[in-house]
């Protein structure tokens, strides 16, 4: 279950040595999802990556990193500088700058985006079913 945090900002990811950055597309549906989230939390959202035994995921407006909780949350792999200012649509993928601070980084990318895209999801999905939803008509004019 994702927790809400009132800790100071993540900021090591800017801090360590990067091994490789590049510019990538964050897949709109995946952004959208985390900024929902994050305009519930306030702040950063952090949680265990279910699959990945020692990782966890920080949620912040301006990066996610993937830590590794055993190594004192090192970075692992973290997407940072979102390009969203002129943004005028919902669908299309976001620029951003993907940087890899371990090897093997890239092997957990997917499974990150899946497993947040989930439990961010959750809280949502469990709000709309204990809704049933009714649909006024609308009066026409006569």
């Amino acid at each position: 279950m994702a927790r809400h945090s009132r800790i100071p900002p993540y900021t090591r990811h800017n801090e360590v040595l990067v091994l490789d950055r590049h510019t990538d597309q964050m897949d709109a549906g995946y952004f959208n999802r985390a900024q929902t989230a994050l305009k519930r939390a306030r702040e950063q959202i952090r949680f265990k990556i279910p699959t990945l035994n020692h990782l966890d995921l920080i949620v912040q407006k301006d990066a996610w990193i993937v830590v590794d909780r055993v190594l004192n949350d090192m970075p692992v792999v973290a997407w940072t500088d979102f390009k969203t200012d002129g943004r005028d649509n919902l669908h299309e993928p976001i620029p951003c700058e993907r940087r890899l601070y371990h090897f093997a980084a890239r092997m957990i990318v997917n499974t990150t985006l899946q497993a947040m895209d989930t439990i961010l999801g959750q809280p949502v999905a469990e709000q709309n079913t204990d809704k049933t939803e009714k649909v006024v008509p609308l009066k026409k004019d006569e």
